[in-house]
């Protein structure tokens, strides 16, 4: 094994390190994380960190979590957070300040862009991008090639934190295959954006976005169909 590490760095028990791994100034990597070969981890990043839970929270209580997978190839960026029960695929960039929660998956070749939020329970697939500080909230499946442009949220609580009736209905967002969303946009719970369908920038999703469609707006509706140039497939 090759491993270079900067000053203070804590690698916990049972962790398994693949080969060439660079590891750089005040890391922590909890117990029995797995990394592949070829990975960078840069400045202050923790990996395997276990939740914790606030006394006022929702959730349900949660015992330890199984340890965080990082795939070969892959770099975390300076003081990014991996949680426990988080997995990336390889290939996968974590630019600086990014947090991706517990129970999480993030496809081969995914960027996860600067200060991005990745909540608990979501599935990223592959070849997606998602830009400076965007939200992605728990509960929400994001599909291959997605992409979601800077300070884009995703909500999952229709309910504002308001009302008991909200405990088991929040759902986050699904974007499929293709599907693109501009900056500063807001995906309201539940939508779901079809295969290549397009959100403009600063558009509010308050319905389902179709196949193919180009949404604009505050509430978005459909402009028009996405150029055939701009389609998937035919990149």
């Amino acid at each position: 094994m090759s491993l270079t590490k900067g000053q203070n760095v804590l690698i916990k028990d049972h962790v398994k390190l693949g080969e060439n791994i660079t590891i750089g100034n005040n890391v922590i990597i909890y117990e029995g994380v797995e990394i592949g070969d070829n990975v960078v981890i840069q400045d202050n990043v923790v990996i395997g960190k276990q939740p914790a839970r606030a006394k006022n929270s929702i959730l349900p209580e949660v015992g330890q979590l199984p340890p965080t997978v990082i795939g070969s190839g892959c770099t975390i960026g300076t003081s990014s957070i991996i949680y426990a029960n988080a997995r990336l695929e390889n290939d996968v960039f974590v630019a600086d300040l990014a947090t991706i929660r517990e129970r999480v998956t993030v496809g081969e070749r995914t960027i996860v862009g600067r200060g991005v939020a990745i909540e608990n329970d979501c599935t990223i697939g592959s070849k997606c991008k998602l830009e400076t500080n965007s939200y992605i909230t728990a509960y929400s499946t994001l599909e291959d090639f997605v992409f979601i442009a800077p300070y884009v949220v995703t909500t999952n609580d229709n309910y504002m934190a308001r009302s008991k009736e909200r405990f088991d209905k929040f759902k986050g967002v699904t974007i499929k295959k293709g599907g693109r969303v501009g900056a500063n946009s807001t995906i309201l719970p539940g939508r779901v954006i079809e295969e290549d369908g397009t959100v403009a920038a600063a558009s509010v999703v308050t319905r389902d976005v179709q196949s193919e469609d180009l949404v604009v707006g505050s509430p978005a509706r459909k402009l028009r169909n996405v150029p055939e140039d701009q389609l998937l497939r035919n990149q």
